[in-house]
C-alpha cells in the first residue's frame, strides 16, 4: 500500500526539494501540499493522510499549532515528520511524539530513514493520538513561541566549528549581506537564523532589542550610552571590541524608557 503523504511548508522552495526527493520513494505517494497551519488542517482533514511532512515555524499557525488543532477537532492523526532549519526543536518534537525530524536542507539518505520509521508505524497500525492528547497540554510550555525565552541555546558556526552559546551570552547580532552574526565576548560567528525577525522570535523581549533595523543587542551587555548626532545616541557594548551599535531615531524614545534616561 502506497503511504500517502502531505507536505507542508511555507517556503516554496522547501516544499519543491522535499517532494522532488520523495519521488525517489516509489512507497511514498505526495497527495498535497501546503503552505502554512491553516491548509495544513484542512488538507489532513480532506486526504486523510498516513504521513505528513510539517514544518515547524510557519507564520501564523506553527507545526506544534497544528497537532493542537488536529487534537482539538478529533481528526484521524497522522504520522508526522518535523522539518526544520534549526536543530534546537529536534527534543521537542520527540517530546510531541513525532515519528521523526529531518533537518533542512534535506538530506536523501535522512528522508529515507524517516520514511522507513514512518511506513513501520503506518504498517502496525500505531497512532500517536492518545500520547499525544496526554502531552498537547506541554505543547504551550514547551513550544517555540514569539516573545518566549527560546531557545536557552543558540548555535553559531564559526571557523567550520558548530558551537551552542547561552542565549544570555549574546552581547549582539548583526544582519549584513543576509547573513546574521552573532557576536559573545569569546565567540563571533554566524547563526542559524534567516532574519533578525526570527532570532527576536526566540529570545526574550524584555532583554533583547532591536536598536536598529541592522542590530539586535543584548541589554544587560550595553556598556555605555554615547549621545550622537542631532539628539541620537550610539550603544557602546561590553564585548572585547567595545563595539557602537547606533540607535535609530525612531527608537529613542524606547532606548529612554528601557535604561531611564
Amino acid at each position: 500500500m502506497p503511504i500517502n503523504t502531505v507536505i507542508v511548508d511555507d517556503e516554496r522552495p522547501a516544499r519543491d526539494e522535499l517532494a522532488y526527493l520523495l519521488k525517489g520513494f516509489p512507497e511514498v505517494n505526495v497527495v498535497a501540499q501546503g503552505k502554512n497551519g491553516l491548509e495544513a488542517v484542512a488538507l489532513i482533514k480532506e486526504h486523510d493522510p498516513d504521513l505528513v511532512f510539517l514544518d515547524v515555524q510557519m507564520p501564523g499557525l506553527d507545526g506544534f499549532g497544528v497537532i493542537k488543532k488536529l487534537v482539538e477537532r478529533k481528526v484521524r492523526f497522522p504520522q508526522i515528520v518535523f522539518a526544520t532549519a534549526y536543530d534546537h526543536y529536534a527534543v521537542h518534537a520527540f517530546e510531541v511524539n513525532a515519528v521523526d525530524y529531518v533537518l533542512k536542507p534535506f538530506d536523501r539518505a535522512r528522508i529515507a530513514k524517516a520514511i522507513q520509521r514512518a511506513k513501520k508505524m503506518v504498517d502496525a497500525n500505531t497512532s500517536p493520538v492518545e500520547r499525544l492528547e496526554t502531552l498537547v497540554g506541554q505543547l504551550g510550555a514547551g513550544a517555540p513561541k514569539r516573545g518566549a525565552a527560546q531557545p536557552v541555546k543558540l548555535l553559531v558556526k564559526s571557523q567550520s566549528r558548530m558551537i551552542l552559546i547561552d542565549a544570555d551570552d549574546m552581547i549582539y547580532a548583526s544582519i549584513q549581506d543576509g547573513a546574521i552574526t552573532i557576536f559573545s565576548r569569546e565567540i563571533e560567528g554566524v547563526s542559524n537564523y534567516r532574519t533578525v525577525e526570527e532570532l527576536m522570535e526566540a529570545l526574550d523581549p524584555a532583554v533583547f532589542w532591536r536598536p536598529h533595523r541592522s542590530y539586535l543587542v543584548n541589554i544587560n551587555h550595553i556598556k555605555e550610552v554615547v549621545p550622537w548626532f542631532k539628539s541620537s545616541f550610539m550603544l557602546k557594548m561590553n564585548d572585547k571590541r567595545a563595539s557602537e551599535i547606533p540607535v535609530s531615531r525612531n527608537q529613542t524614545k524606547r532606548l529612554r524608557e528601557l535604561l531611564k534616561l
